[in-house]
């Protein structure tokens, strides 16, 4: 069960439009005060001079400290700023506590390690969605959509490919934190923390709540060709937070899923393993059958062993 506890007014369920516009709109505000700082601070840092500064958007610069550069961007503007925008809505808009204390004591470390294997059977069987999701053709009455989406899709994987191609053991930490933690902490106490106890309290379900975060979380990364494999991530993440009652393990499982895409395009560019971010491989049903049997297993005994915990605390507390 999540833990939100609140009694503001504007926490009410007669007043969640309020809430929500209250919440986008100091989502964007601290995206973009986030942004506008690193952008001012990048040329002191990294010595690149600001007319230089957006070709980083696009992956196009070729300053030697650009991807430093842009992965501070990203931490500072991307992770983190979730982070504050949900900190600050949560705080002093609704001066709601997460109970951090409470969610801290939820924490097994047998549930740390069903976590692991539980993720990894997730990816295995989420490559046959990956690759459904990539191969979607519109009718011909909407090729307008699909060239945008298409366009939007090829500048998204552009700076990503840009972001990932480590030329230094230094930019593999940086794309470790920046793209692992920070994203997985910053979105997870936004999204899972904040919007999605929110969710459940208007919609008075939980699998609602889940679900209807789950997709725009998906949404917000602007990537149609990896929407549905992102929002059953999305989906998963909830699903973590609502059985164990603390948000350590969908941040766990957010990391570990990040992460593990950062160390297999490093292990990659090492020549270790093959890896391309751009064309995953063809399905292999062996590996989409052992990941689903292991994700069956994993959650069943996930839930069993985070059962005795449910009773403890409140969920999504407002008037």
């Amino acid at each position: 069960m999540e833990i939100y506890k609140t009694q503001s007014q504007i926490a009410a369920k007669q007043n969640w439009l309020l809430s929500l516009v209250v919440l986008i709109l100091i989502t964007f505000g601290v995206l973009a005060l986030t942004q506008g700082i690193a952008i001012a601070i990048i040329p002191l840092l990294f010595d690149i001079p600001y007319e230089e500064i957006l070709p980083l958007f696009s992956g196009d610069i070729t300053h030697p400290n650009g991807r430093m550069a842009m992965m501070f961007l990203q931490g500072l503007g991307g992770g983190l700023a979730f982070l504050l925008a949900g900190w600050l809505f949560s705080h002093l808009v609704e001066k709601a506590s997460l109970g951090w204390k409470q969610q801290l004591a939820r924490v097994q470390f047998t549930s740390i390690l069903i976590t692991i294997p539980l993720l990894l059977g997730f990816v295995m069987f989420d490559t046959l969605i990956i690759e459904w999701n990539a191969n979607i053709q519109f009718p011909e009455a909407l090729r307008t959509f699909e060239e945008m989406v298409k366009s939007m899709e090829e500048s998204a994987m552009k700076l990503t490919i840009y972001l990932t191609d480590f030329q230094s053991f230094g930019e593999f930490i940086a794309g470790l934190l920046v793209i692992g933690v920070f994203a997985g902490i910053g979105e997870e106490y936004f999204f899972r923390g904040v919007m999605q106890p929110k969710m459940r309290a208007y919609t008075g379900s939980h699998h609602a709540g889940i679900w209807i975060t789950a997709f725009i979380f998906s949404a917000i990364h602007f990537q149609f060709y990896g929407f549905v494999p992102r929002m059953l991530l999305g989906a998963l993440f909830g699903y973590l937070y609502w059985f164990s009652g603390s948000l350590v393990y969908p941040m766990l499982a957010h990391i570990l899923n990040n992460s593990l895409t950062v160390l297999m395009v490093y292990l990659n560019k090492l020549g270790l393993v093959e890896f391309d971010i751009e064309s995953p491989d063809q399905v292999n049903w062996l590996v989409v059958a052992t990941g689903s049997l292991l994700f069956i297993i994993c959650l069943r005994l996930f839930i069993q062993h985070n059962q005795k915990q449910q009773t403890h605390g409140q969920v999504a507390e407002s008037i």
